[in-house]
């Protein structure tokens, strides 16, 4: 682990994770929604055999968005302040639960699965970063914790920081894991999003297990646990991935930071750099850690590097909260 390293990695990487990552970089699922979840929970647990041991689920709990879809979250453990928990895209909760034991032992922890992800509603025609927000706004009214921490992975830390204003003073901080890195850089293009689009639009399980396995992973990252996460993330409805990787793309992340009065944390991986003097810039309050020799799923690929970094900036937050 390095403190603000930057690592040289290739165009193509780099370009990859500007797609997906660089703000970073969808009810029910598509018919092959079972089989989804099932994969999502594999893959949560591919490197990290009895990860989900110890975990305390009170079961699904579902809450109304303001557009009346369906928000289905779970609650595990107790304490404060909460830790809300925010998926990317075409992911769902099930991508945290290698975190969920060490979490639950000092907090209450929130998964949620945003709209058209997991066992949330699709009934949505809008599938833009700020209605997601909205999902995590209307959970966050259901936990009695006064206090949250907001965690976000790739498009999820884009939805939380758009969430944090919405929450008011209840929000101490947002720790984004994989994200910010095109923070003081202008918005793309539409054409340039288009252009990104296209190929998803023409073949997307094809197109979205190409992102995955050929630039979201180093190349020495454990064959099955990418083999999984491809095929899980490629089982996202096609109209829900590509409105939302749009809204992504299409995103003015600068635009949301000025209404962000809170301490922002990141866990980033190497996969390619991150400019945090450019970043503080726009955001003063940022502290970064970087995972060297992980991907962008550094949560599943090395949870026993990655969760103590998760647990330091939960404690630093609270700790500057306290004072």
């Amino acid at each position: 682990m390095t403190k603000e390293r930057r690592v040289p990695q290739e165009r193509t990487c780099l370009c990859w994770l500007l797609l997906l990552v660089a703000l970073t970089a969808c009810g029910q699922r598509a018919p092959a929604s079972h089989g989804r979840q099932a994969a999502a929970s594999a893959a949560a647990t591919a490197t990290a055999p009895g990860a989900a041991a110890g975990i305390t689920d009170t079961g699904p709990r579902i809450t109304l968005s303001p557009d009346n879809v369906h928000i289905e979250y779970h609650v595990y453990g107790s304490g404060d302040p909460g830790i809300v928990l925010v998926h990317g895209w075409a992911a769902d909760a099930n991508y945290w639960n290698a975190q969920l034991p060490v979490l639950q032992a000092h907090y209450t922890v929130v998964a949620v699965n945003l709209a058209g992800h997991g066992a949330s509603g699709s009934n949505r025609s809008d599938w833009s970063i700020a209605n997601y927000a909205q999902d995590v706004v209307a959970v966050a009214r259901e936990i009695p914790n006064r206090e949250l921490i907001l965690v976000g992975h790739s498009m999820g830390a884009a939805v939380a920081l758009a969430a944090t204003p919405l929450l008011g003073s209840r929000v101490l901080g947002v720790v984004a894991v994989e994200a910010l890195r095109s923070v003081g850089q202008p918005p793309l293009a539409a054409r340039e999003v288009e252009r990104r689009l296209a190929p998803f639009s023409t073949d997307f399980i094809g197109s979205t297990r190409k992102l995955v396995s050929a630039s979201l992973f180093r190349s020495d990252a454990d064959p099955t646990l990418v083999q999984k996460v491809a095929y899980d993330m490629s089982l996202e409805r096609q109209s829900i991935g590509l409105a939302s990787m749009r809204a992504l793309l299409s995103l003015d992340l600068d635009g949301l930071l000025p209404a962000i009065h809170v301490p922002v944390y990141a866990i980033n991986s190497d996969l390619s750099p991150t400019d945090a003097a450019r970043i503080r810039k726009a955001l003063p309050d940022f502290t970064l850690d970087v995972l060297d020799h992980s991907g962008h799923f550094l949560m599943l690929e090395d949870p026993a590097r990655f969760n103590p970094l998760l647990l330091k900036d939960l404690a630093a937050i609270t700790a500057r909260a306290a004072h």
